[in-house]
């Protein structure tokens, strides 16, 4: 099993520079380096293939950068940089289940979602936006969170723990039923 201290001593510089490419700001920049290790001590027992350890803190920094822009109401558009820093040896991986369900969900409930969760906009800019009344893109958002839920239930057999959570380990790309 991987200790937090062996991830940082092998991983800390790339997210480090991941985070600083996106923030542009170096003690910005530490504080969430920070606080994705600390996230990541916090869920190290649900690492459970050493060899997945680079993409899990990858993930894990970039929605530490999401939410930093996100509470402070800074649009943040996602590249394919974002992507690549996945390991090339991963064949499967959460990122490409995601883009898959998301593909495949229905125009009104991809395109609200997309630019509110994605794109970070407030849900009344996304309403004003698609001229769409606030209350059809409330209810179109929270059917396309769960549905994406769904789709990782379907495609790799997650399931909901107790609390609300989605929780499950990803299946091989062979197996999944939305990549594959």
């Amino acid at each position: 099993m991987t200790t937090t201290k062996a991830l940082w001593n092998h991983h800390a510089d790339d997210i480090k520079y991941f985070i600083l490419s996106k923030v542009k700001d170096a003690s910005v920049a530490d504080d969430l380096l920070q606080d994705t290790f600390i996230k990541a001590h916090t869920k190290l027992e649900t690492l459970k293939h050493d060899d997945k350890a680079k993409s899990w803190l990858f993930s894990i920094a970039r929605y530490t950068v999401l939410d930093y822009f996100r509470t402070r109401d800074i649009v943040y558009e996602m590249t394919d940089e974002d992507f690549a820093f996945e390991d090339q040896k991963l064949e499967h991986t959460e990122m490409d289940c995601l883009h898959g369900i998301i593909k495949r969900l229905p125009k009104k409930y991809r395109d609200p979602l997309f630019l509110s969760d994605i794109k970070g906009m407030k849900q009344a800019q996304v309403s004003k936006q698609l001229q769409l009344p606030l209350p059809t893109v409330k209810s179109q958002i929270q059917r396309g969170r769960k549905l994406i839920a769904q789709g990782f239930i379907d495609c790799c057999d997650f399931k909901v723990n107790d609390n609300g959570f989605l929780v499950g380990e990803l299946k091989e790309k062979a197996d999944c039923k939305v990549c594959n």
